[in-house]
């Protein structure tokens, strides 16, 4: 190794690439910044800011260093490795390899003794060599629609993302968020991750009716795991919260109250979480005998102002709604600012039901019942079945509903 560094040239940053001897297990990628895997001592960042890499096409040893001797020094520096840790705690690399991850199939007390010679030595697992060996990134994808014009809607999805990020490490993955915007196709942006192949599995949301990404995602023998259901006659893996169920008991609890003019909230119309309560709220309103006022029935994103916008509609009427089944948080916000404005009092004169996923509605002063949604908890599954499904991907397509905790708000 070492004669092998001296045959080569030290060439400037800026000059193009020459060809150099080879080097046993290396391989370096042209260029403008160096590049060094080796098999043992992984792939890292030199000092001089020189990048470390595989050269796809050849294997052929490339170097563009601003010195040789600078060069030499850092090949000649071994990282931690898998193997320097088994040999000192003298027990196999499979169980080394196990215990980082917290294999179950690992005692607890050699996880412990694991973790902490790694820590000792600066190992850090080389992700990059791995994904060259196996194909595997270690890496999950969340597709997650962001809300441009209201920053306040992106904070809901904090308890999702922060679920998502916990159980991707705990499985030893990292977890990846892939923004789009109210205008980006969501077709194109899973074309994209399917082509960059930087990931292992894709995390989908905001399903639509006869949602086109299932197909395409299943066609591509891509493992994802959908956070939504979408009404195609097809298999696929899935968690989702019960809208529909949530929706029907909350209209219920507003009958109960004696309400028959009841206003309901909706999302988007292409949502089938929208389809879902829109269900919900039919079959309650069905089995009561009360026949469906669609002017009640209103469409939106339901960002605080379009919610207050809407419900002072409504409350302006000849005949004002008497209940409300909000969407959530913002919506319900926006419905209490109109009432607000009109001097009139939740829970008097008007009855609110709300779907609350972040423990706002216990907190307002206002007596407003809800369905507690843990989002946190819906993170952690999605990222489960991703990886059951990565893991097995012939395995039992597996789909989750989970149902939200209703609470009087007393």
């Amino acid at each position: 190794m070492a004669n092998a560094v001296k045959e080569m040239r030290s060439q400037d940053i800026g000059s193009p690439p020459q060809r150099h001897q080879i080097l046993p297990e290396m391989a370096i990628i042209r260029n403008r910044n160096v590049t060094i895997a080796s098999e043992h001592a992984g792939v890292k960042l030199l000092a001089t800011g020189v990048r470390i890499d595989r050269d796809v096409e050849s294997g052929n040893v490339m170097a563009v260093s601003k010195s040789a001797g600078a060069f030499a020094n850092e090949v000649g520096r071994t990282m931690a490795n898998l193997k320097q840790i088994a040999a000192e705690l003298s027990l196999s690399v499979t169980t080394v390899s196990r215990a980082l991850k917290d294999g179950p199939e690992v005692q607890p007390s050699t996880i412990a003794r694991v973790k902490e010679a790694a820590k000792r030595v600066g190992y850090l697992p080389n992700h990059h060599g791995r994904a060259l060996k196996t194909g595997r990134t270690l890496t999950l994808t969340a597709v997650l629609p962001m809300e441009t014009r209201d920053h306040l809607s992106d904070l809901l999805k904090l308890p999702l993302i922060e679920g998502m990020t916990l159980a991707a490490r705990k499985a030893g993955y990292s977890l990846s968020i892939y923004s789009t915007t109210p205008d980006d196709d969501p077709v194109e942006s899973v074309q994209r991750q399917l082509q960059a192949r930087s990931t292992d599995g894709l995390i989908i949301t905001r399903l639509v009716s006869g949602d086109p990404r299932v197909k395409l995602l299943l066609d591509q023998r891509m493992p994802f795991v959908a956070f939504g259901r979408t009404d195609l006659d097809t298999a696929y893996p899935y968690v989702d919260i019960d809208n529909e169920q949530i929706a029907y008991e909350a209209t219920r609890r507003l009958m109960d109250k004696g309400c028959r003019r009841i206003a309901l909230q909706l999302l988007v119309p292409e949502d089938q979480a929208s389809a879902m309560r829109l269900s919900g709220y039919a079959r309650a309103m069905a089995e009561a005998g009360i026949a469906i006022d669609q002017s009640l029935i209103g469409h939106g994103m339901f960002t605080m102002e379009s919610s207050a916008a809407w419900f002072d509609r409504l409350l302006a009427c000849s005949d004002p709604p008497t209940g409300l089944a909000c969407a959530n948080e913002l919506g319900l916000l926006g419905a209490l600012h109109a009432l607000g404005k009109r001097g009139l009092a939740p829970g008097s004169d008007v009855h609110i039901v709300t779907r609350d996923s972040t423990r706002l509605a216990r907190f307002l002063p206002a007596k407003i019942e809800f369905h507690s949604v843990d989002m946190a908890a819906v993170g952690r599954k999605l990222v489960e079945v991703l990886e059951s499904r990565i893991i097995n991907p012939l395995g039992p397509v597996e789909t989750i509903l989970l149902k939200g905790e209703f609470d009087p708000g007393e």
